[in-house]
């Protein structure tokens, strides 16, 4: 009996450990819409350049949407003997139709099919994200200009540098956020290109109309060299690539709630919610999803460094080894998604202490920058002299254990004589914080500002 997926070739079915390392419908199975969706516009193609009779096209046409429905109905049953999603599909067409069935796959091959397949899934799932980081973004922008005048701590190296608002802060990773949708929006543009109709790796000798194909499927245009159409994965690349580099966004903010949390900190507070409890310590409220966010960063890095590897030695065209894509691409672009979503809930969830970050942004001499930069405007001294006057006052400060502003008048004016009363008029932070005025700064005048033009970017009503 010869093989029912390979024909005549083929005399026998393959070895159970061929079959086990060969199969993929275990995950590929993922790709069901599209893999429909292409075949049915391949389909009305192929009957539109005459290439198929019209009867043909309605019966194959009837057949995938009922195949479609029972996958949508969950009375489908995936086999393992068939491989993959392809032959699934098809395979159960032709249970429902007959041998017609077998004509729906004139002109093409599975490897710009399952090409087609990842492109559309890709596609699909970063208009998604898309979706998921603007919201982010505006649960951010929103909560930044609640607390645009919020003082905390800014921090270098992760000790008090200068005075910042809570709202400036929250406003950076919108920022980066904003540039993770541009990348994937340039992804995007350059995955929108159709590999259906390049066949196995040099296109077909049948008169088939690439073009209609690829619009009826939303792409701007066909893929241009049938060799780079079945071989090319760039665009997975792209995409896991654009989520590695937001998934580390999304960390470094998870981790910032994690320190955020602790009672060292005490900055803000998540409900149980997004909070669990300990199975020994009754008062512990462990920030669990923002370490699980932090923790999941590391699978989005490691399929992209998988699918890199993957592809370097790869000749042209298409290679077994191709496979190997879609479970680390489904996997990293998935989880990506899972994190966006928790980390909208989290910042919609935490409930900032203003009084603790206010008395935190006063420690460690946050001013000291304030007071430098007086004694340039008011004494005209030059800055790397008044860092040095500055240093000295620190240094008396921290011996008298005292901030800044507790110095007197007398001890100041014995490092610099110069110094008048009007010096203690920046050493308060929310001084500090609305004299930072240049573009960008921290001032909550433009801060308020910034986040009111997020906003209206991200679509959101003008709050009052």
């Amino acid at each position: 009996m010869s093989n029912r997926m390979w024909g005549g070739r083929f005399a026998t079915g393959p070895d159970a450990i061929m079959e086990e390392i060969n199969a993929s419908i275990g995950f590929d199975q993922k790709l069901w819409r599209q893999d429909i969706r292409g075949s049915l516009a391949h389909v009305a193609m192929l009957g539109q350049t005459g290439i198929l009779l019209a009867s043909d096209v309605a019966t194959i046409t009837d057949g995938l949407k009922a195949v479609e429905a029972e996958i949508e109905a969950g009375r489908f049953t995936f086999s393992r003997a068939l491989e993959d999603i392809h032959m699934n599909v098809e395979s159960r067409l032709r249970d429902l139709i007959g041998p017609v069935a077998g004509r729906l796959h004139t002109a093409r091959s599975r490897n710009d099919q399952v090409a087609t397949d990842m492109r559309l899934w890709v596609r699909d799932t970063v208009d998604l994200i898309d979706e998921q980081i603007a919201d982010v973004q505006l649960a951010l922008a929103t909560k930044a200009l609640a607390h645009a005048g919020a003082v905390m701590p800014g921090f270098t190296h992760l000790q008090s540098a200068q005075p910042v608002t809570f709202g400036h802060h929250l406003l950076a990773y919108v920022e980066m956020l904003g540039r993770d949708r541009g990348r994937f929006s340039d992804a995007r543009k350059r995955m929108n290109e159709c590999p259906l109709g390049a066949a196995a790796l040099a296109g077909t000798s049948f008169p088939i109309n690439r073009h209609q194909t690829a619009a009826s499927l939303g792409f701007e245009r066909p893929t241009a060299n049938s060799l780079d159409s079945v071989s090319d994965r760039d665009f997975a690349l792209e995409a896991v690539a654009a989520a590695a580099i937001t998934a580390m966004h999304l960390s470094r903010f998870a981790e910032e709630i994690v320190l955020w949390t602790t009672p060292q900190f005490g900055f803000v507070r998540l409900s149980d919610s997004f909070t669990t409890g300990s199975s020994i310590m009754p008062q512990k409220r462990n920030p669990d999803a923002a370490e699980l966010v932090r923790g999941k960063a590391g699978r989005v890095f490691g399929a992209l460094q998988g699918l890199l590897t993957m592809m370097k030695g790869l000749p042209l065209t298409y290679s077994k080894d191709m496979q190997e894509d879609k479970e680390g691409v489904f996997d990293a672009l998935q989880t990506l998604s899972l994190c966006l979503a928790a980390i909208a809930g989290m910042v919609r969830d935490m409930e900032p202490d203003l009084k603790a970050m206010k008395r935190a942004a006063g420690l460690g001499y946050a001013t000291a920058t304030d007071l430098a930069d007086w004694l340039v405007r008011v004494l005209a001294m030059p800055f790397r002299d008044a860092h040095h006057v500055t240093g000295k006052l620190v240094g008396l400060a921290s011996q008298k254990k005292a901030g800044l502003e507790k110095l007197t008048l007398a001890e100041m004016q014995a490092v610099e004589p110069r110094i008048t009363q009007e010096v203690f008029a920046v050493l308060g932070v929310e001084r500090s914080v609305r004299s930072r005025v240049s573009h960008g700064g921290t001032s909550p005048r433009l801060v308020k500002a910034q986040a009111q033009r997020w906003l209206k970017r991200l679509g959101a009503a003008k709050p009052s």
